[in-house]
C-alpha cells in the first residue's frame, strides 16, 4: 500500500480535536513524508527538517539542516506565530526567517534573520494527532506526516 493511502486510512480514522489534545501538539517534529514537490519540503536522508510547536505561547519554527555533525554549524530558519482557529486548524503568521547558527558560550546564537512580509494567510489542518504521529494539510494542499522527535526539546529552539 503506498504512503499517501496509509495517511488517508489513518486520518479517515482519527476524531482528533485540537482543544482536547493540544499538548500532543507540542514539541519538536520530523518530516518524514510530504506530498510537496519543493525540495525543501521533501524527507531526505541528508537533511534535517525539523518544526518546533508551542502552541501554548503562540511560537513555532521551522529548520531545515544538514543532518549529522555538519548540522550543527547553521539551519535555514523561519520562526512564526501560532494560534488555534477551530478544532483542528492552527494558524500560521511567519515573522522572521534566515541563517541559525551555532550556540557560543554564554548562551548567545549567531543569527542573522530577517522579517518575513507574509502577504497570504497560512494554516496547517491537523487530521491525526498521536504522541509520535502528526499528519497535517496545510494551506497550499500538501500532505505533510512528521514523527515526534522525543530526543528533543521546544526549549532547545525557542
Amino acid at each position: 500500500m503506498a504512503i499517501a493511502e496509509l495517511i488517508h486510512d489513518v486520518e479517515k480514522s482519527s476524531t482528533i480535536q485540537l482543544s482536547d489534545s493540544i499538548d500532543l501538539l507540542t514539541g519538536v517534529w520530523e518530516l518524514r513524508w510530504s506530498s510537496a514537490s519543493q525540495p525543501w519540503l521533501k524527507q531526505a536522508d541528508w537533511l534535517e527538517n525539523l518544526q518546533v510547536l508551542d502552541p501554548a505561547n503562540g511560537r513555532g519554527m521551522n529548520l531545515l539542516k544538514l543532518a549529522g555533525p555538519l548540522g550543527t554549524a547553521a539551519a535555514v530558519t523561519v520562526e512564526a506565530e501560532l494560534c488555534l482557529e477551530g478544532a483542528n486548524r492552527v494558524g500560521v503568521r511567519f515573522r522572521r526567517g534566515g541563517w541559525r547558527g551555532p550556540s557560543l558560550p554564554g548562551g548567545r546564537r549567531l543569527e542573522l534573520f530577517k522579517t518575513v512580509n507574509q502577504s497570504f494567510p497560512a494554516w496547517l489542518d491537523i487530521t491525526a494527532l498521536t504522541n509520535d504521529l502528526r499528519i497535517c494539510r496545510g494551506n497550499a494542499g500538501t500532505v505533510f506526516a512528521l514523527l515526534k522527535r522525543h530526543d528533543k526539546s521546544v526549549s532547545d529552539f525557542l
